[in-house]
């Protein structure tokens, strides 16, 4: 990564600093961090204190802002979104504006500025979307490949995406939730137990991104392969680790458009993708507006799969929740804390 400059949509969330600290790890030399709150930026700053990193106050909603974080930058990864499925179901036209329009700014000021690679992050959730932040974030992929469709396969700009489920210990997701629950001795607030997710490590996140980086084609969609489990057996793990088999769980049942499993990568997909070990490629359906000549092609290819979801995925049972669990460098500090808290 030397002699780069890579640019990070939404750099002070959970994501894009664990993404930053990796392309600082690797040598990059010159990492620019775009958000809207100056507060979290003005910690991140304090905290790194690195003269490779610089700060751009912005919102994706508005181009000349974008245009500013994006002159000079050769990759751009696009993490900034609303992702909040409540909020987003409430405030639907918010979800348009950051995750729609938003993603268009960053996408064309990247082709403006000449960046050579922009990776835009999206969800399990924008496949056969049943809320609006699922929704919000299937018309951005379909934007993005748009794009890509009309720069072409020669263009300076390379535009894909990459796509996965629950990052674990990410800023407002479950597992925090639950930990800070236990810790405090409230009820674990569960909703549906037979519901499963997708677990992936913010590592494989960010190794799917890189892997986006050197290896996407114009407009192709990457998908990291990720085991999953019920919320149940997830609750169960981390109850079993925290050594608290008596703490109360509440079940308060579905939320605002909740599905009981998602869903990584359709059928229709998995029949135009390269299987790469670890991760799908699933190439743009790149035709032009002239249908009449694939009438006699056809998809039979989509008879031979099946939709890629969180309940026909590798499924962990309470143990190998436990044992995954672990691996998360925040799971361990806060049972180091716990264990500390819990001996005086």
């Amino acid at each position: 990564m030397n002699n780069e400059t890579v640019l990070i949509t939404g750099g002070t969330g959970s994501f894009g600093k664990t993404m930053l600290q990796d392309l600082l790890d690797r040598g990059c030399s010159e990492v620019r961090v775009f958000s809207r709150d100056e507060e979290k930026q003005d910690m991140l700053r304090n905290t790194l204190r690195s003269p490779n990193v610089r700060f751009y106050i912005g919102d994706v909603r508005d181009r000349d802002s974008v245009d500013r974080a994006t002159a000079g930058a050769t990759r751009v990864f696009h993490a900034a979104a609303l992702k909040q499925v409540p909020s987003c179901e409430f405030f639907p036209l918010e979800a348009v504006r950051t995750n729609i329009l938003g993603s268009e700014n960053v996408i064309r000021s990247s082709v403006a500025a000449g960046v050579r690679s922009v990776v835009c992050l999206s969800t399990d959730k924008a496949v056969l979307p049943v809320n609006a932040m699922g929704m919000s974030k299937a018309m951005m992929e379909k934007l993005a490949q748009a794009m890509a469709r009309s720069l072409g396969p020669d263009a300076k700009t390379t535009v894909s995406m990459v796509r996965y489920g629950n990052v674990m210990y990410s800023r407002g997701s479950a597992i925090p939730l639950f930990i800070n629950q236990i810790k405090s001795g409230k009820p674990i607030t569960m909703t549906e137990p037979t519901m499963t997710r997708f677990l992936m490590p913010l590592r494989d996140s960010v190794a799917l991104v890189r892997h986006a980086f050197t290896h996407a084609r114009q407009g192709d969609l990457f998908i990291r392969k990720a085991p999953a489990s019920t919320i149940a057996d997830l609750v169960t793990g981390l109850i079993e680790l925290f050594d608290r088999p008596d703490h109360p769980v509440e079940n308060i049942g579905w939320r605002h458009a909740e599905k009981l499993y998602e869903t990584l990568a359709t059928a229709q997909e998995l029949a135009q993708s390269e299987d790469m070990g670890d991760y799908f490629r699933i190439r743009m359906d790149d035709r032009d507006l002239n249908y009449k000549a694939y009438f006699s092609e056809g998809e039979q290819e989509t008879k031979q799969h099946e939709d890629y979801h969180s309940h026909n995925t590798e499924r962990l049972d309470v143990s190998g929740v436990k044992k995954l669990l672990f691996t998360l460098p925040e799971v361990r500090a806060e049972l180091d804390a716990w264990a500390g808290g819990s001996s005086t």
